[in-house]
């Protein structure tokens, strides 16, 4: 026993055992809130439409896959999966093409204007997408673009965007610039530092905005249905809409195509997960 802990009362274990409960109890409580509506739509889609319609069959007396099936017998919905990745890969694309290097800009250098333009960037997110839908409408049938993947994926773009780069600015912020100083020194060109040292350093965050910008083109609905008509440009969120009818409501159907809708999102977590937390706990510290 050292010095310090002389004198200092033990907590017994029954004490201890107080003191995390009420913690641990709350804990469990979120947990419930947030999974079990999950877990109720996974057994909803395990559950026949018949049981369904019969009443609320919270634990299915039987389980199958049909729901699940007669989705992906649908002739367009395979088509409006790879629609939607496609269009999500492209959105991520452009972003991640455009956003390191103005963020880099921004968090290294100061210029006049420099806050306007951080101002302006985040202006875009706070008007509402619905604003936005109409010029973008006229911009992308003046370009020939309507109905097209690219031009859907360029309009997303326009709000994925700013906050790509503000979420890299964040990033930057905390790579040290004696690294980059001392790069400088050994030769080193400003774009060779930004390629060499900046975005290597910067991986975990490049990693949790593409996460981000992806999820947001992945569940995107307004823009899908407005810019698009044709199957071959059409997202999975507008085709899941077309399951409701005027006179049917696939509950059954409806629950498989939301556990199909959060695959592609668990898969991209289990990915990048680890680098998507530490680069969210980099850029909310200054190296």
């Amino acid at each position: 026993m050292t010095a310090a802990t002389v004198g200092r009362p033990r907590r017994s274990t029954a004490g201890r055992v107080r003191h995390v409960l009420p913690l641990a109890l709350l804990t469990g409580v979120v947990l419930a809130i947030a999974i079990l509506p999950l877990v109720w739509i996974l057994l909803t889609s395990l559950t026949p439409e018949a049981e369904i319609i019969d009443g609320p069959a919270y634990v299915p007396t039987q389980l199958t896959v049909d729901n699940y099936t007669t989705v992906w017998r649908r002739g367009d919905f395979p088509d409006l999966m790879l629609n939607s990745l496609i269009v999500s890969g492209l959105t991520v694309a452009i972003s991640l093409a455009v956003a390191p290097l103005a963020a880099y800009s921004l968090s290294r250098h100061r210029y006049r204007g420099r806050t306007l333009v951080l101002l302006l960037f985040l202006s875009i997110r706070m008007f509402p997408f619905l604003l936005m839908l109409i010029p973008a409408y006229i911009i992308l049938r003046d370009l020939g673009l309507l109905d097209n993947r690219f031009g859907l994926a360029l309009a997303y773009t326009t709000f994925a965007l700013p906050a790509a780069v503000w979420f890299m600015k964040t990033f930057f912020d905390a790579v040290p610039t004696e690294i980059e100083d001392a790069a400088r020194i050994d030769g080193c060109s400003r774009l060779g530092v930004f390629w060499r040292v900046v975005l290597p350093l910067s991986r975990p965050g490049l990693m949790a905005t593409a996460v981000f910008l992806g999820i947001g083109a992945w569940s995107e609905y307004l823009f899908a249905l407005m810019l698009t008509t044709s199957r071959g440009s059409r997202t999975w969120p507008v085709g899941v809409s077309l399951l409701v009818g005027e006179f049917q409501l696939p509950y059954g159907q409806l629950a498989a195509t939301g556990v199909i809708t959060v695959v592609p999102i668990l898969i991209a977590y289990a990915f990048v997960g680890r680098n998507m937390v530490r680069g969210l706990m980099g850029g909310a510290m200054k190296g």
